[in-house]
């Protein structure tokens, strides 16, 4: 059985599964996992990190306060992964895979690597320390199997942020994972692409179009600078919430039945990152929305090694993926939700559920 069909079967039994709080599912696993993993943590920290490592659930500023560029350039808190010991660094690692699928996982662990390598490749003369234990970890609230509480990961290039909601929801949005080099191109990880899967989706789609579907899909011969939605000027921090972009591009419906499921894979890549159970979330919130309303855009070169864009963009959630400032080796991709980031719908429903 192709994968898609198995993944449309988890989609639908999730889906049977779907009560209380809008789209969600009673009691994921992936919750008791994290409350052991974050208790775990946080007692391995000495009384001074717990207390850089945590915050209230309601200091909202702080818990939407995320950018995925060097931490030179945005100032983060928190502990750092540096700074622990190697106990406390294996717990705040078991918290990471707790959201995380083991793809996922290693995904994550290779773009902290390519920190290491970015460092040997620039040498001396770089403009930014990289490092690949500059890593912050934060929990807001109190983890616990019934109440709203929430972890973050962050550093350059890297930004995970998961959001418990009544003890019986996740939310891992925003999630940004980026690469700088995209591919390893020498040394003993030569070769390695930690968004790889990402970019290869993206380019079976565009190579199955037609000249006709093409011109549709390209929506620009020159790819943006970077990521287009939240991007603030300055350093400031990214904006909390993104409207949807322009509804350009190429729409599911305009999409044999052998693209559509090239299309479906491009979000796969995406939500294979994450846990089991956030995956069937995310994949039932997809498919509840309206699959035929995904579209599909593209920007720049359409050769592999040059600079392109593309974007998958459905009713309620947005992918993009960027070779940033015009380097066709560096990368920035982001996926945000309209509504969801940070659990603010979730949050909305459940505190109108408990007044009532």
């Amino acid at each position: 059985m192709r994968r898609s069909a198995i993944v449309g079967l988890m989609a639908v039994l999730a889906l049977v599964a779907v009560g209380g709080l809008g789209w969600t599912a009673d009691a994921p696993r992936d919750v008791p996992l994290m409350v052991n993993s974050a208790n775990r943590f946080l007692a391995s920290l000495t009384t001074e990190q717990r207390q850089r490592a945590t915050f209230a659930f309601e200091d909202t500023e702080e818990r939407l306060y995320t950018h995925f560029i060097p931490p030179e350039t945005f100032e983060r808190r928190g502990v750092t992964v540096k700074e622990m010991s190697q106990a406390q660094r294996d717990a705040a690692h078991d918290l990471l895979a707790s959201g995380l699928s083991q793809r996922g996982y290693m995904t994550v662990r290779e773009i902290m690597e390519a920190e290491g390598i970015l460092e040997m490749l620039e040498g001396p003369d770089r403009q930014f320390a990289r490092d690949p234990l500059a890593y912050h970890v934060t929990v807001f609230g109190t983890p616990s199997n019934d109440g709203n509480w929430g972890w973050r990961w962050e550093g350059h290039h890297l930004s995970l942020h998961f959001t418990v909601v009544g003890g019986n929801v996740t939310v891992s949005t925003p999630t940004f994972l980026s690469a700088s080099p995209a591919e390893i191109p020498e040394g003993p990880r030569r070769g390695m692409r930690p968004l790889g899967r990402q970019e290869d989706a993206a380019r079976a789609l565009l190579g199955s179009l037609t000249p006709e579907q093409r011109s549709v899909a390209i929506i620009n011969e020159v790819a943006p600078t970077n990521v287009v939605a939240g991007v603030v000027s300055g350093l400031g921090a990214l904006a909390p919430q993104v409207e949807p972009l322009s509804p350009v591009g190429i729409g599911a419906r305009e999409l044999s039945l052998v693209q559509k499921d090239l299309l479906w894979e491009i979000v796969e890549a995406y939500t294979a990152v994450m846990s089991p159970d956030i995956e069937a979330l995310r994949l039932a919130k997809i498919r509840q929305d309206g699959v035929e309303d995904i579209t599909f855009a593209w920007a720049g070169g359409t050769l592999r090694g040059e600079v392109s864009y593309f974007r998958v963009q459905g009713p309620s959630f947005l992918i993009e993926f960027d070779h940033t400032q015009r380097d066709p080796n560096h990368v920035h991709s982001q996926w945000r939700d309209f509504d969801g980031d940070f659990g603010r719908d979730l949050l909305g429903e459940h505190l109108a559920s408990v007044e009532h």
